[in-house]
């Protein structure tokens, strides 16, 4: 049966806000937090294994006087299943068996944008000395930190010079001077493919926008792996049932959502020579990554806000008890980017795919009905040769059907009964591109500057029962013995009789 959705088109971030509110799943914090540290750690401890609530810092230092131009801070916005399932039209307490189901499709749909000719974006525009990023609350989120990173769930825009299609993706970007932004990015990523095709064309410095503070589905989207040649504004408007409303930035060639609450404009240094130092940061993995190194720097050319503008940001990196936003989507969707990765490649008998929050999508698995031998190695095969294997996928465990992958004990079970090392159960794929912010990896290899990618060593557990075994006559022709497990009869017989063994009901 196929899972139903209701398209939101919520149309800004503050009614976003309202409908969280309503739900009881935001938090508004009145007492006074400072803006350097703290209000990262709490946003880290409030945040949980996926259960914490939305937050919006009401009360920042040095940001709660009259003439604060920016006062406030949203963090956490999706940083719950229960509220994925409401920016994309579902009830919240869908399972999250059933969101990447959906996931599967999300980013296929497309609604084109539509261009408007103002919006709330543009009631205060900064341009020349008037431009200063130290006038918003930047966090400086974790005390590991190089610097205040304002971008670290914006949009950040650019577009293919020869096509025009933008592109809307996430990277992290610190404020290294009033008016510039080194930023994180690597040549395999669409960004990448972008600079590269400004350099052949003679271009030192791409222009460039980033969209802070919108409807969840631009965070989502911007987060998740969009095909090259499809514009994420496409795939937000399929995602809200509605187009999205585009305005042209001030200074650059670029359309940003109309009703955004902050839009920083400029040009993306190209030369090495015009690069700012950036880093370390708290990254995805877990760890602080990506060094202190000169990174490719934004030249900011203008700002412009809606009064009174609320900025969207998050802390990153999940966590055993902790999961961020990034792990909580990229959960949804990588599972289900790897689940059509999988149904292109022609791999039959996939069930069902996931991606536990806790890791954001490096390890992968997979249930599916063998009917063949290897066929575990197959999938694993059409996973890392995808695009989409690029920074997720490190490591991948295939189980049989009879193995639900939402319980990691069932899998790990499958894991300590199903695997025999010396029987190819464990493969390594070698030397293959990788996250380069993978603390496991050696220094030298997760250099971009070296390698424009990180390196990864690939591992597939084949945990479903081998098929290269002999049947057993004595097993009726099965490979395995039989579980332990009571049979069904057997199970409902002694139901019956529960309540007079004084035991708690099931389920209690």
């Amino acid at each position: 049966m196929s899972v139903q959705r209701k398209p939101v088109a919520f149309g800004d971030m503050r009614n976003w806000m309202k409908t969280l509110k309503s739900a009881g799943e935001l938090r508004e914090i009145d007492a006074e937090v400072d803006w350097n540290v703290e209000l990262g750690t709490v946003t880290r401890m409030a945040q949980g294994p996926g259960t914490g609530p939305a937050l919006l810092f009401k009360n920042i230092k040095d940001y709660n006087k009259n003439t604060t131009r920016c006062g406030q801070v949203f963090t956490g916005s999706i940083g719950s299943y229960r509220r994925v399932a409401m920016l994309l039209g579902m009830e919240p307490d869908t399972h999250p068996r059933d969101i990447v189901k959906v996931g599967r499709t999300i980013l296929e749909g497309q609604i084109p944008p539509r261009i408007v000719k103002d919006g709330p974006c543009k009631e205060n525009v900064l341009t020349g000395k008037d431009i200063n990023l130290y006038d918003f609350p930047v966090p400086h989120w974790n005390r590991v930190d190089g610097g205040r990173y304002v971008l670290t769930y914006g949009g950040v825009v650019t577009k293919d010079p020869t096509t025009g299609i933008m592109n809307v993706g996430v990277y992290r970007g610190m404020v290294s001077a009033k008016d510039r932004i080194p930023i994180l990015m690597w040549r395999a990523q669409h960004i990448g493919h972008h600079v590269t095709a400004w350099q052949n064309g003679g271009s030192s410095e791409m222009p460039i926008a980033v969209a802070i503070g919108w409807e969840p589905s631009l965070a989502f989207t911007g987060g998740s792996p969009v095909p090259k040649g499809i514009s994420e504004y496409d795939v937000m408007g399929s995602i809200r049932g509605e187009p999205v409303d585009l305005v042209k930035c001030e200074t650059v060639d670029l359309y940003v959502p109309a009703t955004s609450e902050i839009v920083i404009e400029g040009y993306l240094q190209l030369d090495p020579k015009n690069w700012d130092m950036e880093g370390p940061f708290a990254e995805f993995t877990g760890y602080v990554a990506g060094d202190k190194s000169p990174k490719p720097t934004i030249r900011v050319t203008a700002i412009t806000h809606r009064n009174n503008p609320i900025l969207r940001g998050t802390v990153e990196g999940s966590l055993p008890g902790s999961y961020s936003e990034n792990g909580i989507c990229s959960s949804i969707m990588r599972a289900s980017t790897a689940w059509n990765v999988l149904d292109r490649a022609g791999v039959p008998g996939v069930t069902d795919v996931w991606c536990p929050p806790v890791q954001t999508g490096i390890n992968l698995l997979i249930r599916m009905k063998s009917s063949y031998r290897n066929q575990a190695k197959q999938a694993a095969n059409a996973i890392w040769g995808s695009s989409a294997a690029h920074v997720r996928y490190k490591h991948i465990t295939v189980v049989d059907d009879d193995i639900d992958i939402h319980d990691y004990a069932a899998v790990d079970w499958a894991i300590a009964q199903r695997v025999n090392a010396g029987e190819d159960d464990i493969i390594i794929m070698p030397s293959t591109f990788g996250a380069g912010l993978d603390p496991s990896t050696r220094k030298r290899d997760r250099n971009p500057a070296l390698f424009g990618t990180g390196k990864w060593n690939r591992l597939l557990i084949d945990a479903t029962m081998n098929l290269d075994y002999d049947p057993d006559p004595e097993l009726g022709g099965a490979r395995f013995p039989p579980k332990v497990w009571p049979e069904q009869t057997d199970i409902d017989a002694t139901m019956k009789r529960w309540s007079e063994f004084g035991l708690k009901p099931k389920g209690d």
